[in-house]
């Protein structure tokens, strides 16, 4: 039987919680019908829904049990002319962006808050 062929946009398409794809060394899996049974809760899937999670797949270190379910949800494989590191790009772009912004927003307040300080201090010795 071939196996289809899933392009990274496909594989985008698929993030909800109704309908999650998710790619692992070159696969892309329909790991729908198993959100709800995952032991680590269906955000940690959600975090990785269309885009490549070999990873973080890898990094909790899944048991033989887990990896024996793979093969029934199967889709296809991820389409050769697009490689991983596209589907990387995507999560890191995104991520990068949130730690952008996270370090904007701390900067921010280490700025107001020593300021806010020195107004205040001022303020009072003007005041009293």
């Amino acid at each position: 039987m071939p196996t289809k062929v899933v392009t990274l946009a496909e594989l985008r398409g698929h993030t909800t919680k109704d309908n999650i794809w998710v790619l692992l060394h070159g696969n892309v899996y329909d790991v729908t019908k198993f959100i709800d049974e995952h032991p680590g809760g269906d955000e940690v899937i959600l975090s990785e829904a269309g885009k490549d999670a070999t990873e973080a797949f890898e990094d909790v270190g899944h048991s033989d049990e887990a990896r024996a379910l793979l093969p029934g949800m199967l889709i296809g494989e991820f389409e050769k002319g697009t490689n991983e590191t596209k589907a990387k790009s995507y999560q890191s772009t995104a991520a990068a962006a949130a730690m952008e912004n996270a370090v904007e927003q701390t900067s921010n307040v280490f700025y107001f808050v020593p300021l806010a300080a020195i107004v205040a201090y001022f303020a009072w010795r003007f005041y009293s």
